[in-house]
């Protein structure tokens, strides 16, 4: 099975379909199914994605945890940070029970840094290892806070110890765990339970007494969990976008690697389509010339490919008999027996180092020592002739027809190039192709024919004999060359040629099937590999199909996601890289171009990130409520911020789902998503919302009012009230943890820009604290430490140290992200790239294909890989041919060194045949396919397109379409003929040259085909096409001459004739033939009356 397989869009097992009401221009996301083997079940389904291939799912699990690994070490990160924090703030005002405190947060620094070293320079190579580690980690984090909150507040607990933190890493978990996001919700919601219970217990011991502060501690602590909530809800929907982020870096690191495969099977398929009909210097040429073809538009001339090689040796063949060979097969048959018969050929070829020039109807000829020199070039020549000859005898044999190879050998000079704009065919002239050819026609069946020259080049490895050849051909008379027929050796008759003994191989061909039949072929291989027989193969049950079908998808699947594997661990060491690419201080693009790309990017998870901020918002005002529900404040801002956060959320969502909202909405949504400033202007005022929300709320709070409580133990300090906002300032400061969760979520800003966000959020609490809030929270202090004897930091200070260390952690992160998401943007650019380069290979791939066949042939090529023994034919009814030669140009061809040996006069050809071909560009000449050019000759037809509208392309049956409709092809044919004549003066003006054309047509049915799908050649078969060949050949130069049936047709459009008479056809007797002579503006219905002295007049 290949490795190049690239899977289509039907048989994609990882796709996953967009959100629904996704705009049609936004990236479209892959489809996926919900995943309901996850414990999480309660969630949406948009938030439970999963590939639908179990195997892919698994892969992507992989490469996801994989991910998480790296931000693993920014977990670590801000456990350094806490406990970093710890220590300072009980180092600040040291004393000996703060001993404790310090030495645990000491050991869990330096636990920290060892961990952050060991899984960044030595990651864990065992998967068990890498499997506990997170929750090792996670539980270290755990025991930080808990240690915290017993050793550093033990006996003045209160509800709102450490709760910061434990809300800070209830976030952090969700956005750093390599773990399934229910295990880390199970984790997260086990920190949070345990931190409670560590909080409640001693609360509730202390307050057992006094069921008012009990009462109030429960509202402390539901004000707790409404922050953890909030954190939790932030923290599923960060992992999701995260998820869905690394869902996408995965697909479009499938598709890399799919677009890597078809590319590299692109430029395969070219290579080999080029190479089995050009040779590689042509083709590089040929190729390059595509790529630069505006170029071309400033050039006098065409661009001709021609090269001049010397001494190479020139075989031409010919299957003698092949007439009586058509009789005994339909025509079906016929090209079945050809397909196999060139197919052997070609691979004779390859054996004895020949290159395959053309197939001329039974005639194939090919070249040794071109394009690299040879010099045993004579004697491969001679072994591919005696190999062909020893092939067409075991077609004799198992057809019963008295068919051979004649085959002929000369040495010499050719220019070998390809002239033309369309249907490329490598190609050869000179003086001595002619000489090759008419060794052939003056050989014997049977025997290989050789001229003195190639003799010459031979070193005694074959015996030969006097081959008198002029007796034969006129032309070698003439020339007075000599010639030889090669003596087979004794291993030449022992044995087929495909090395099995005679009468041991199966029929070849089955001459009694039913006439146009064409079977499916299968080939019988020997040791060496050669084509034996065809034979009809079985077929398949539909289920037989579809399970092998099944199969095969499952087996390319399994490679890709192999391939996948490893392109993915390749992609996550390409460090430098990425690296290169980016200011290290600013994280830009040193690209400017890359960097404008970047900013426009558009982002589909928008809305999920302002919708974060509305949960924010929800949960602190919860929190508030819990804390001091009289806060009338608290509900006028939950009210503003909620409406304005929603306006600012709908204008993100209206992208997503453009279906529910207005069209100028959804523009307007679009071009934010669109402009970076929009952008930055839309974020900051979402944290803004949330930041003034949080700052009305806190200037609002009345300050705490003092009193002196009684009690058994003394006089002590007391607060007036119910445990409002003054009691418990703590908890507005954690407010703003959340806003700084809220901030780092926002998506598509720079990192800088959420840096002053987080900055407006800790400069604004700290304000609120250090000064507005400093008598609130001196007296909060004054009371919690009334009996303490040791100092203590500042509640004022300790809050917004913590939130200046969340601050950096989040600003850490928010880095780490945005470099992350420019290295995936950096890899989505190269994989758009690689699939314009697709495309372009893909362009030039069809444009080859259909430049060597014609455009409805070759989409039976494109995309797949054929055997040579794969047939492609069609039967046709109607059909239109047209030869035209110029019989002067070879007056006009010399191979002197004014014409550079010849190469200027074909540089004239090659004119000539490109206006030809520019002239089927045109819309009038659609339905008219070129089918080849031999020498000067030009070889067309028409109605074997599907535009034609005829021939089985159209619906109607041949009887209800009026005859003009139906033969309108062939008076677009007679146009390109008349079109043809004009060209060639114009181009004799311009030249000062007096070329004629001799053009023949005929109509009829004929059978097209290709011949091998390795080396196709397409052609046309049948008596049409020999009639109208003898059409051109028998005509008279500066004439178009018909047969009788092409005249009735013709003349119906209005074409003007005059009658030659009956002339004498090889094959065919006497036919009445015409000279057509242009046409008028509406249909005669007689014929011209001019005389010249080769006609004769059709008499009334």
């Amino acid at each position: 099975m290949s490795q190049n397989r690239v899977f289509t869009d039907t048989e994609q097992p990882g796709t996953f379909t967009s959100e629904p009401g996704q705009a049609s221009d936004r990236t479209q996301e892959m489809p996926m199914t919900a995943e309901s083997t996850d414990c999480c079940r309660c969630l949406p389904g948009f938030l439970r994605p999963t590939f639908s291939s179990a195997s892919l799912e698994k892969l992507y699990q992989t490469y996801f945890q994989r991910q998480r690994q790296e931000t693993l070490l920014v977990l670590l990160v801000f456990a350094a940070l806490f406990n970093a924090y710890v220590v300072i703030m009980c180092a600040v005002l040291y004393s000996a029970d703060k001993r404790g405190t310090i030495a645990a947060a000491a050991v869990g620094l330096a636990v920290d840094v060892a961990l952050y070293a060991l899984c960044r320079f030595r990651p864990p190579k065992r998967q068990g290892i890498r499997t506990l580690l997170p929750g090792a980690i996670w539980l270290l984090i755990t025991a930080h806070v808990l240690l915290y909150l017993g050793l550093n507040f033990a006996g003045y607990t209160q509800a709102g110890d450490v709760v910061g933190w434990q809300t800070f890493f209830s976030f952090s978990f969700f956005l750093t765990l390599p773990l399934r996001v229910s295990a880390i919700l199970m984790l997260t919601l086990t920190s949070c339970a345990t931190h409670t219970a560590v909080l409640a217990v001693p609360l509730a011991l202390r307050h057992a007494a006094n069921p008012h502060h009990a009462a109030i501690i429960v509202r402390q602590l539901f004000a707790d969990w409404m922050l953890y909530g909030g954190a939790v809800c932030v923290g599923l929907v960060s992992y999701f976008m995260a998820d869905r982020r690394y869902r996408r870096a995965f697909m479009e690191a499938r598709q890399s690697l799919e677009v890597s495969l078809s590319l590299e099977d692109q430029s395969q398929q070219q290579e080999e389509l080029l190479l089995s009909i050009l040779p590689k210097h042509i083709a590089d040429e040929m190729l390059q010339g595509m790529k630069d073809d505006n170029q071309q538009k400033d050039m006098q001339f065409n661009t001709m490919y021609m090269y001049r090689h010397e001494n190479v040796s020139i075989l031409f063949a010919d299957i003698v008999g092949f007439t009586q060979l058509s009789s005994a097969c339909s025509a079906q048959e016929l090209v079945k027996l050809l397909n196999e018969l060139f197919a052997r050929f070609d691979k004779l070829a390859a054996q004895h180092h020949q290159l395959r020039i053309k197939i001329l109807g039974d005639c194939y000829y090919c070249i040794c020592g071109l394009p690299d020199y040879r010099d045993d070039h004579a004697a491969c020549s001679i072994r591919m002739g005696l190999a062909m000859v020893k092939a067409i005898s075991y077609v004799r044999e198992k057809t019963g027809t008295d068919v051979d190879m004649r085959v002929g050998v000369h040495t010499g000079t050719v220019l070998g190039g390809v002239l033309g704009q369309k249907r490329w065919q490598f190609d050869v002239w000179s003086t001595d192709v002619t000489v090759a050819n008419k060794m052939e026609s003056g050989g014997i069946p049977g025997r290989v024919h050789i001229s003195q020259s190639t003799y010459s080049c031979l070193h005694g490895e074959f015996e030969v004999e006097e081959g008198n050849g002029g007796e034969r051909c006129e032309y070698l008379l003439e020339k007075g060359i000599d010639t030889y027929l090669v003596i087979a050796p004794p291993q030449h008759t022992d044995t087929q040629p495909n090395g099995m003994a005679n009468g041991t191989s199966p029929q070849l061909i089955n001459t009694k099937e039913s006439s146009g039949s064409v079977c499916s072929v299968r080939s019988t291989h020997t040791r060496n590999g050669s084509v034996t027989a065809l034979q009809s193969t079985p077929a398949h049950t539909d289920d037989q199909v579809a399970s092998m079908m099944e199969m095969g998808v499952k087996k390319n699947e399994q490679e890709l996601n192999r391939l996948l594997h490893k392109a993915l661990l390749e992609r996550e060491t390409e460090e430098i890289a990425r690296e290169k690419r980016v200011n290290s201080v600013s994280l830009r693009f040193h690209d400017a171009e890359l960097e404008t790309r970047y900013s426009t990017e558009e982002e589909t998870q928008t809305g999920m990130a302002f919708t974060c901020s509305c949960v924010v918002l929800s949960a602190c005002s919860a929190m508030e409520i819990f804390i001091d529900p009289q806060l009338v404040v608290n509900y006028v801002t939950l009210a503003i911020g909620e409406s304005l956060l929603l306006i600012l959320t709908i204008c993100s969502l209206a992208a997503i789902f453009p279906r529910l909202f207005p069209e100028r909405l959804v523009s307007f949504s679009l071009w934010i998503d669109r402009t970076r400033w929009a952008r930055n202007i839309w974020a900051a005022a979402a944290i803004f919302v949330l930041t003034m929300a949080e700052v009305a709320d806190m200037l609002s709070c009345e300050p705490p009012s003092l009193i002196l409580l009684n009690s058994t133990s003394g006089v002590s300090l007391g607060l007036l009230g119910d445990g409002g906002c003054a009691e418990n300032p703590k908890h507005y400061s954690f407010m703003s943890v959340l806003l700084l969760v809220a901030t780092s979520m926002l998506v598509q800003v720079s990192h800088l820009i959420k840096l002053a966000l987080m900055l407006l959020v800790v400069v604004a609490t700290g304000a609120v604290n250090i000064y507005s809030w400093r008598h609130t929270y001196d007296i909060y202090d004054l009371i919690r430490y009334l009996g303490y004897r040791s100092s203590v930091v500042p509640s004022k200070y300790l809050m917004t140290v913590m939130i200046i260390i969340m601050m950096l952690s989040l600003y850490y992160f928010t880095r780490h992200m945005e470099r992350q998401a420019r290295q995936l943007f950096v890899w989505r650019v190269a994989v758009r790239g690689q699939k314009e380069q697709v495309a372009e290979m893909r362009r030039y791939n069809e444009a080859l294909v259909i430049n060597m066949l014609p455009e409805h042939v070759a989409k039976h090529f494109l995309g797949s890989k054929k055997r040579d023994e794969e047939l492609y034919s069609q039967s046709y009814d109607e059909i239109g041919v047209m030869f035209a030669s110029i019989p002067n140009f070879s007056d006009f061809y010399t191979e002197e060194g004014i014409n550079n040996g010849g190469i200027e006069c074909l540089r004239i050809l090659n004119e000539i045949i490109s206006d030809f071909d520019n002239l089927l560009d045109r819309p009038e000449f659609f339905s008219i396919t070129k089918i080849k050019t031999i020498g000067s000759t030009y070889m067309a037809a028409s109605g074997v397109s599907p535009e034609s509208n005829t021939n089985c392309y159209t619906k109607c049956k041949k009887e209800e379409q009026p005859l003009k409709e139906r033969w309108q092809h062939l008076a677009d044919l007679a146009d390109f003929a008349l079109a043809m004549k004009v060209t060639l003066t114009n181009l004799n003006n311009q030249s000062f040259n007096s070329f004629m054309l001799r053009i023949g047509l005929n109509k009829g049915a004929v059978l097209a085909g290709v011949i091998g799908a390795r080396k196709p050649h397409y052609d046309i078969w049948g008596n049409t096409v020999n009639v109208a060949s003898r059409m051109e050949s028998t005509g008279v130069m500066g004439n178009i001459q018909v047969v009788e049936d092409c005249y009735n047709i013709l003349k119906i459009y209005g074409f003007r004739f005059v009658r030659r008479g009956p002339i004498f056809v090889k094959g065919k007797g006497e036919l009445l033939t015409f000279f057509m002579k242009g046409k008028d503006t509406t249909p005669a219905n007689d014929i011209a009356t001019t005389t010249l002295p080769h006609q004769v007049l059709q008499q009334s």
